[in-house]
């Protein structure tokens, strides 16, 4: 089994809903589409108030190389362009489509494609009009992913399954109840990189989705099932290329560079939708769970849909929780209000009782080192703390905080209860932002 040196155990609590099978939810009255739903900039509209859009249509162009198309999930009237709130609690530009239950879609929509025989880039102009974009939480496009500068040179594609995020089961229910679909999206890829194996990576606490996908590929020459030791956050990109290849990928490099694509499970079934069946990125698979949740669910969910429409699908609160995420406990945004849309990159919503909530105190650092023996990518969390309370960026950056992933292990394991993570996610906000204003 595959492993890394760092890392932390925290309970994943995953048998709340590891075994509810995956079950369609139809939206509410209003939809709102962000026009920022991905890594770069913004999508630009392409539709105006009054007017009447279909499920599968562009509502949203990019606008730039780095950016992702924004598609309708449903059919109905252009509401408003205006600013809404996001999961993140920031005001931002969206699109309001007025649902009018009809759910009619663009003629195109679900017909069978000749893939097979496409050119690469014919494939990749259908992943880049789909708007699809890494759905593991980054949100990186996946057209720009999958167009690295000599896909000669890629050997290895990474299928990000393993799903380290404590709660979170959509993945898993994704690689039982749609492996036919995932095996095919990954031949697609493997279409566009004649040179590549591909590597199923999936943490061993899931041994029904190992066991499954291993029948799956048994005559698949070239796709690998890798079995990894259930660890905390093996499911990071830079984490899984280093056990898996041996490779190390530092601030400021593509996972190309060193000959990767990685993909989370997720993106590559939307892949082979979008390639082989004109559907583009509409829907997602949505956890929601926690103590408080009345009847926990994994949802196929139509991009748009407001957070208390999952609730709601769910019985809502047993009781009432003291705290709502969005995503998981360790890299997820606590909430102030369930009026947001589930958009791309949803992957969650976690109730939280006042017993899993317990409110922690920050202290003095003790110098125990718990924090550097948790962190992955061998970064000192202390320090780099230290570094941004006093507004130290300059050695923040030379101290490598560029490089943290963000992924909490170093706060779970403080007995201080030190902010950890969030100073780091400080420190390289003002960092990029004053190369910017250089």
């Amino acid at each position: 089994k595959f492993s890394f040196k760092g890392g932390i155990h925290p309970h994943d609590n995953k048998f709340i809903s590891e075994n509810c099978s995956i079950k369609t939810i139809l939206p509410g009255d209003e939809l709102i589409f962000p026009l920022s739903q991905h890594i770069g900039a913004p999508a630009k509209p392409v539709v105006s108030k009054g007017e009447h859009v279909l499920a599968g249509q562009i509502i949203a162009c990019k606008k730039a190389m780095i950016s992702a198309n924004v598609i309708s999930s449903v059919s109905g009237t252009v509401k408003a362009i205006d600013s809404r709130l996001d999961a993140t609690g920031a005001y931002v530009d969206c699109i309001v489509i007025a649902n009018d239950h009809q759910y009619q879609t663009v003629n195109e929509y679900n017909s069978i494609n000749d893939y097979q025989n496409y050119t690469d880039e014919k494939i990749r102009e259908l992943i880049s009009q789909a708007g699809i974009v890494g759905l593991g939480g980054a949100g990186f496009p996946s057209a720009v992913k999958n167009t690295p500068k000599d896909p000669d040179s890629i050997k290895y594609i990474i299928i990000n399954g393993a799903e380290c995020e404590p709660y979170l089961t959509s993945d898993y229910r994704l690689m039982l109840e749609k492996s036919d679909e995932l095996i095919a999206g990954i031949k697609i890829q493997l279409q566009l990189f004649k040179n590549a194996k591909a590597i199923i990576a999936i943490e061993d606490n899931k041994p029904d989705a190992l066991n499954h996908l291993k029948k799956a590929t048994i005559n698949e020459a070239k796709i690998e099932i890798a079995p990894l030791q259930t660890k905390y956050p093996q499911g990071s990109e830079r984490v899984l290329i280093k056990v898996l290849t041996n490779q190390v990928v530092t601030s400021g490099m593509l996972p190309a560079d060193v000959g990767c694509i990685v993909n989370n499970v997720a993106s590559v079934i939307a892949i082979y939708e979008a390639v082989a069946l004109n559907i583009p990125l509409i829907e997602k698979i949505v956890t929601v769970t926690g103590d408080a949740i009345n009847e926990p669910n994994n949802f196929k969910v139509r991009i748009g849909t407001k957070y208390q429409t999952l609730i709601d699908a769910c019985g809502g609160f047993k009781v009432l929780p003291k705290k709502i995420i969005s995503g998981g406990p360790m890299m997820g945004t606590a909430l102030f209000t369930l009026d947001i849309p589930a958009i791309k990159g949803t992957s969650g919503i976690l109730c939280l009782t006042k017993a899993e909530a317990a409110p922690t105190v920050e202290s003095n650092c003790i110098r125990c080192g718990k924090c550097v023996n948790a962190c992955p990518m061998f970064l000192l969390p202390n320090k780099l703390n230290a570094q941004v309370v006093r507004g130290d960026y300059e050695n923040f950056e030379k101290f490598g905080g560029l490089n943290c992933i963000e992924c909490g292990a170093c706060s779970y394991s403080c007995p201080a209860k030190r902010n950890l993570t969030q100073t780091c996610k400080e420190g390289k906000k003002r960092v990029i932002a004053n190369r910017k204003k250089k």
